[in-house]
């Protein structure tokens, strides 16, 4: 079968939103579903009635995201909710992260595979504690482009003074965070103004409307294309009459662009061979890419198993057993000097020995506590581990999969902690 160019699939965007409680998060997200006829009719009707049976005066939107009847009736957010719609333009993959202090963690496992982060601020309030730490917890996760909406304009009268002071104060703020991306944009997400149309309330504003800016924001050279990453989830061997030499290794590209013919490695034990093939389902292909998963074949018959990681022979990442990474603790439990738990780094799973931790950094302020000596729930600190097995680890600056890693107690199987890997 000769090789085929793999044709791109259409522009996939995952953004997190992110807001104090009361920003009108949800609503926006309603807002947006129903403006891009992302959802269907009867199920506008059922929101329409909920909210005549309630007593508003208006569509309440956010009926379309807050899925638990517990947010419902607080009318808050409190788990992670995922929304999936689509423009002709681009794929889009939401993750409604909760906006309360006491669930952070939550909101760094919806953010954690972002591309884009939007955060929300009420006009009148203006920057809160609440929108500096998520704005802090989204450049920590290193999500490349950030985005504040300014919401609820309505009630400032569509206020260009109020709008250009929260846009000075948020971009002095940003200035020292790692973002390398922001815009500011001020809408309605109840009454709809520039969410997907265009307002002809604020005509002093110039810049993209939200949907505008989510369909048009590059986000392609986002990902590690230099550097070839790829851990091993499973070997294939079939053993079956029809495939009785078949021997593949499957897994999910995490950087840098494989090809048939290249030179790799595969580690941790050193032994070089070179591509012979790529498969994606039935079709060999010519190349693969983030977050493509296939499935690699070698020339020579190496020793390959779940775990290992196929790189470039003179662009490999270290084996490491010493890790430096900033630890965002998730459970009530707090994380402790001497603790052991198990560790898990892409497909590679081992134990890990917490030997230090050097500070907790204050969310808020960004003022690193480096008298504490525990990390409790929802508190994120620099740790040092020593791992019983070598992993293959780049910076989390520098490839946000291979960067990454959850800690796990060994004696439940739950996550309760998740890391980043310092350069």
């Amino acid at each position: 079968m000769a090789n085929t160019p793999h044709k791109r699939p259409m522009d996939l965007l995952r953004f997190a939103t992110a807001g104090s409680v009361d920003d009108g998060k949800s609503t926006l997200i309603g807002r947006l579903l129903l403006d891009s006829k992302a959802i269907f009719e009867d199920q506008l009707e059922a929101v329409e009635a909920t909210s005549s049976a309630k007593g508003y005066d208006y569509t309440d939107l956010a009926l379309l995201t807050d899925g638990l009847r517990s947010e419902r009736e607080q009318g808050i957010t409190i788990d992670v909710a995922y929304r999936y719609f689509a423009t002709p333009n681009r794929k889009f993959i939401i993750a409604d992260t909760p906006g309360h202090v006491q669930y952070t963690r939550n909101m760094v496992t919806g953010a954690s595979t972002a591309n884009l982060g939007l955060v929300l601020v009420d006009a009148r309030q203006g920057l809160t504690e609440q929108s500096r730490r998520h704005a802090v917890i989204l450049s920590l996760l290193r999500v490349p482009h950030l985005v504040l909406a300014v919401n609820k304009m309505d009630l400032v009268d569509y206020s260009e003074e109020v709008y250009d002071e929260i846009h000075e104060e948020f971009t002095q703020f940003a200035t020292k965070l790692n973002v390398p991306d922001l815009e500011v944009i001020p809408i309605s997400a109840l009454q709809g103004d520039n969410v997907v149309t265009r307002s002809e309330n604020m005509p002093w504003y110039s810049g993209p409307t939200l949907m505008h800016h989510l369909e048009n924001v590059h986000v392609a050279s986002d990902r590690d294309l230099v550097d070839v990453r790829f851990p091993v989830q499973y070997v294939i061997r079939p053993k079956s009459d029809e495939f009785h030499d078949f021997r593949g290794y499957a897994g999910q590209v995490a950087g840098g662009v494989l090809k048939p013919g290249d030179e790799v490695v595969v580690l941790p034990s050193g032994m070089t061979s070179k591509i012979s093939r790529i498969d994606l389902f039935d079709n060999e292909i010519a190349e693969a890419f983030p977050p493509m998963s296939v499935t690699v074949h070698l020339d020579d018959d190496v020793d390959v198993s779940r775990g290992d990681m196929i790189a470039r022979v003179n662009n490999a990442p270290t084996p490491s057993q010493d890790i430096d990474a900033m630890v965002c603790w998730m459970t009530t439990t707090p994380l402790q000097p001497r603790q052991k738990l198990a560790i898990k780094h892409t497909t590679r799973t081992g134990r890990a020995l917490v030997k230090d931790i050097s500070y907790r950094l204050d969310v808020n302020t960004l003022h690193r506590d480096q008298e504490t000596k525990e990390l409790g729930v929802n508190e994120i600190g620099r740790v040092q581990l020593r791992t019983t097995v070598p992993l293959l680890v780049d910076p989390y600056s520098k490839n946000r999969t291979t960067g990454s890693f959850i800690l796990i107690d060994e004696a439940t199987g739950v996550t309760v902690g998740a890391g980043m890997i310092n350069g």
